[in-house]
């Protein structure tokens, strides 16, 4: 599987951005799918995800309530909607899948930089 992230940018506090991931090379609907980010000197973070099956959906509480990951098995493809935008948000996000019964993400994208600043 080839994922493709896209949709980075520099933003203002309080605004939003939508991350993509597109997949290529192999479906992606049986999956879990996965955004972290990392931020200089810093771990990487979990950030959201979805299940392949009926698409519960997990967040940590530093994005919840403003972070919504979604996805469209017709364009084999994940979404990260962030809102209220925070200086914190500020990384490079990656999207990932899980193959089933893997306890980690075995394919990763690129990356996007996403930078949040007045």
């Amino acid at each position: 599987v080839q994922l493709q992230a896209s949709g980075g940018g520099l933003v203002q506090p309080g605004g939003s951005l939508r991350l993509s991931c597109a997949a290529s090379g192999r479906t992606i609907s049986s999956y879990a799918i996965g955004w972290f980010r990392q931020a200089p000197g810093k771990e990487r973070e979990f950030v959201a995800g979805i299940s392949w099956s009926v698409g519960s959906t997990y967040y940590p509480d530093s994005v919840k309530g403003r972070f919504t990951i979604s996805r469209d098995n017709v364009e084999n493809a994940v979404y990260l909607q962030m809102n209220s935008l925070k200086l914190e948000d500020t990384a490079v996000y990656y999207c990932a899948v899980r193959l089933p019964g893997r306890a980690g993400y075995d394919f990763w994208g690129q990356g996007t930089q996403v930078t949040v600043s007045s």
